[in-house]
C-alpha cells in the first residue's frame, strides 16, 4: 500500500506563493502518473495539474500560468508551486498517484488546506 504525504498549506495573503510538496512510499512514483486535485465543501473535486512520467503536463485553465507542477522521481516527491494566489485558490489540496503496474492503482493523500486571505 501507496502513502502519500502532503506539506506545505497554509495561510497566506492574495498574490502571495506556497509551495506544496507530496511525498509517496514505495517504489512505483517514477512509473505513476502524480497529480494535484482540490476540493472546497459542497463542491467535487478538481483537477489543479498532473505530471505523467514520461514528463508531459497538464494544468486546469484557472493556473494556467500561476501554478507549477514538478516532481523529483528520486525522492518520490511532486511539488506545487502556487504564485499569485488568489482567495478563490482557498480549497484542500489532495495529491493523486494512479498508473498501471499489474493492475490498476490509484491513491491519494489526505489533504492540506490552503487559505488565501483578500
Amino acid at each position: 500500500q501507496v502513502q502519500l504525504v502532503e506539506s506545505g498549506g497554509g495561510l497566506v495573503q492574495a498574490g502571495g506563493s506556497l509551495r506544496l510538496s507530496c511525498t509517496a512510499s514505495g517504489s512505483i512514483f517514477s512509473r505513476s502518473a502524480m497529480g494535484w486535485y482540490r476540493q472546497v465543501p459542497g463542491k467535487q473535486r478538481e483537477l489543479v495539474a498532473t505530471h505523467a512520467s514520461g514528463g508531459i503536463t497538464r494544468y486546469a485553465d484557472f493556473v494556467k500560468g500561476r501554478f507549477t507542477i514538478s516532481r523529483d522521481n528520486a525522492k518520490n516527491t511532486v511539488y506545487l508551486q502556487m504564485n499569485s494566489l488568489k482567495p478563490e485558490d482557498t480549497a484542500v489540496y489532495f495529491c493523486n498517484m494512479k498508473g498501471l503496474i499489474a493492475g490498476p492503482f490509484d491513491y491519494w493523500g489526505q489533504g492540506t488546506q490552503v487559505t488565501v486571505s483578500s
